[in-house]
């Protein structure tokens, strides 16, 4: 119990990067403790991921609407998991260091519904995919839209790899595009697709906050626009206005004249009570 309650503390304490990843592994771990129990009832053990795996065929996904983001914090299998993981830590944690949590949630998710609607439209549009019906899950889509993203905003931040030295962000982003456009009509077509898709979410969604005459996703952009008070626009001149003196009220000036006149002609100690207290504060 100790151990749970540390993970739990773990989890509340951490950053939405380091969130992101527990539940992915925690739903990795889960599906795979179900599928050993379903084993013993000899019911199939991949039961709980078709439930929420993003199917291709729209018929399938009208009925299973919230496997548009549910396919997104599933796995087929630990390399799987542990690449998109790694890959989500390490340009995570950069993206962090430029955007908000939120926005770091916000290109997980939507790149994740984008690349899921890459997927289903290439295996209804291409002919390469007719008469196949597939169901995917992973990270990917969601990670490549993080990839993109900050890779369109600092394109040439250079990240340290261990025995290969200092990489350009750009360079990688390119790589990953690659790979996936010359894999395209190989056996995961589908999911190259989805990475595409969600890569394109990426790549949009910061040139429209980078550019203001882009108006593609209209109220999205706000996420991006740090809320930035108007700068004042001070103007300089080269004369400086002399000091105004201050003037003292003519009827004050005149009282105070009576009574230094009456003070000089007759002494301090005729003056009224009145009268020397005005002449005090005057005297401050």
């Amino acid at each position: 119990m100790s151990i749970l309650k540390d993970l739990q503390i773990r989890f509340k304490k951490g950053s939405i990067l380091e969130q992101l990843i527990y539940i992915n592994i925690a739903v990795f771990i889960l599906t795979l403790i179900i599928g050993s129990f379903s084993g013993l009832f000899n019911s199939k053990p991949d039961f709980i991921v078709n439930w929420f795996a993003l199917s291709s065929s729209l018929d399938t996904w009208i009925t299973r609407p919230w496997t548009i983001i549910t396919y997104g914090f599933f796995h087929d299998g630990f390399l799987h998991i542990l690449f998109n993981c790694l890959w989500l830590y390490i340009f995570g944690r950069l993206f962090s260091d430029y955007f908000t949590p939120k926005q770091l949630l916000t290109f997980y998710l939507l790149g994740t519904v984008f690349g899921g609607i890459a997927y289903m439209l290439s295996y209804n549009f291409f002919p390469v995919f007719e008469g196949k019906l597939g169901a995917m899950v992973g990270a990917s889509a969601g990670v490549s839209a993080i990839v993109i993203g900050i890779a369109t905003y600092i394109p040439n931040y250079q990240l340290r790899f261990r025995f290969i030295g200092y990489i350009k962000v750009w360079h990688l982003a390119g790589f990953f595009i690659l790979m996936d456009l010359i894999q395209l009509a190989g056996s995961n077509g589908g999911g190259h697709f989805s990475h595409l898709g969600g890569a394109l979410f990426g790549f949009f969604y910061v040139s429209q906050a980078s550019n203001k005459k882009l108006n593609i996703f209209g109220s999205l952009s706000n996420l991006f626009k740090r809320k930035q008070k108007p700068l004042r626009t001070v103007h300089k001149s080269k004369r400086r206005p002399a000091p105004q003196p201050k003037h003292v009220k003519p009827d004050k000036q005149q009282k105070i004249d009576d009574i230094l006149d009456k003070i000089s002609k007759s002494g301090y100690d005729t003056l009224s009570k009145e009268e020397k207290e005005f002449l005090f504060k005057q005297g401050k």
